[in-house]
């Protein structure tokens, strides 16, 4: 999740799809299609400037607002840059954007206030930065009052407490892929251990759900030792697992919960030579992350679908703008039954080789597993870097 450490992502022409972008037809891979979108051709140049490459005088905006800087963001980017030409959001009167926060509360709040001042507005994606902060709530709200559309992308409001801020959640199954995490750490040790958990904002609604699922995945045989903030600062991040490794000598694993976490355990267990004594299981598949995965260093990967993210994300809100029923009919099917307000964007295991002993009769639901070559070809295919 959050992460800026591949700024310079190159997204090729005839850019096609994302992991798991759900139902978008023959272009997709066989294991990613369903039946909830309708077929899309993509074939724009998703460039890495959060501008659309159209005229936005007299257009309503679509903003898809991140959590953070970070090359996690990057396929986002390129969904929702796609998804202008790709939805004709012009004849609508509407354009799409995506806009960069800083990593902080404070950052969201000054661009949801800015907004707020501004009359272009018609919906509002958000990945929240924290699941229960009332100000961040009663920001949305008062978009919500304005009949500005809001859904939460990626990242969820606490749905107990605040499931009204939004019309829907759009993203990963956070608990899935943390029960996934943890089920992968069992399976590398079956004999159990300890893990210390990096993350950079533990009351962010991803982070909760990954790290309860990751305690449910691992099971009795592991003990968790630590749970350790960055605050998206990576030199902490970094420091973070100096620390786990130095205050826990029986850790046995590293478990990373957003994507730049993952290139930290990396660096520091390279910097103390202490490969051998651990396992390496993280989230998101980062350039780098999938670099370490082929010299060796990391055990699995659990990768979301940042691209399905935004593309979907904006073809919802502008679903919601333009009050069409069929589209969201076919995406949230089950809207006002529990649950029926989420929409799965899927994820994918990724292992080094068929060596690994984590198989895919290990897993339920939408997750598809996969060896590093065969997703590495299948990023080459449709002209990706990360996911």
């Amino acid at each position: 999740m959050s992460r800026s450490l591949c700024s310079g992502l190159i997204w090729s022409l005839g850019l096609t799809a994302v992991a798991s972008l759900a139902g978008c037809g023959t272009n997709i891979p066989k294991e990613t299609t369903s039946s909830a979108t309708p077929s899309v051709e993509l074939g724009s140049s998703s460039s890495t400037d959060a501008s659309p490459a159209v005229p936005t005088a007299g257009l309503k905006r679509i903003i898809i607002l991140t959590n953070s800087a970070s090359s996690y963001w990057d396929p986002c980017r390129a969904g929702v840059l796609d998804s202008v030409s790709q939805l004709k959001l012009n004849d609508a009167g509407l354009t799409a954007v995506m806009e960069v926060n800083d990593g902080t509360l404070q950052g969201q709040l000054d661009k949801l206030r800015q907004y707020g001042s501004q009359t272009d507005v018609a919906a509002i994606g958000i990945c929240p930065i924290n699941a229960t902060n009332s100000a961040l709530v009663d920001e949305l709200k008062k978009f919500r009052d304005r009949g500005i559309q809001v859904i939460t992308i990626d990242s969820d409001f606490d749905r107990s407490l605040f499931r009204d801020t939004r019309h829907a959640f759009l993203g990963t199954d956070n608990a899935a892929g943390g029960r996934a995490l943890g089920q992968c750490a069992l399976a590398l040790r079956p004999e159990g251990g300890s893990y210390v958990a990096f993350v950079g904002e533990t009351g962010a609604q991803n982070a909760i759900d990954r790290i309860a699922g990751l305690v449910e995945g691992a099971g009795e045989k592991f003990t968790s030792k630590d749970t350790m903030a960055d605050a998206t600062d990576r030199s902490r991040a970094r420091e973070n697992v100096r620390n786990a490794i130095r205050n826990h000598p029986d850790l046995n694993t590293l478990a990373g919960i957003w994507s730049y976490n993952a290139p930290a355990i990396v660096d520091v267990v390279r910097e103390l030579n202490v490969r051998e004594k651990f396992k390496v299981v993280v989230f998101d598949a980062e350039p780098l992350t999938i670099q370490a995965m082929k010299d060796g260093d990391v055990d699995v990967l659990i990768v979301q679908d940042p691209y399905a993210m935004g593309y979907q994300g904006v073809r919802m809100l502008a679903a919601l703008v333009k009050k069409d029923e069929a589209v969201l009919s076919e995406m949230l099917p089950n809207f006002g039954q529990p649950d029926g307000d989420l929409f799965d964007t899927g994820l994918k295991v990724v292992v080094p080789g068929d060596q690994s002993p984590i198989k895919a009769d290990l897993f339920t639901g939408k997750i598809t597993h996969m060896t590093l070559s065969t997703f590495q070809a299948w990023l080459d295919k449709y002209g990706l870097s990360g996911s």
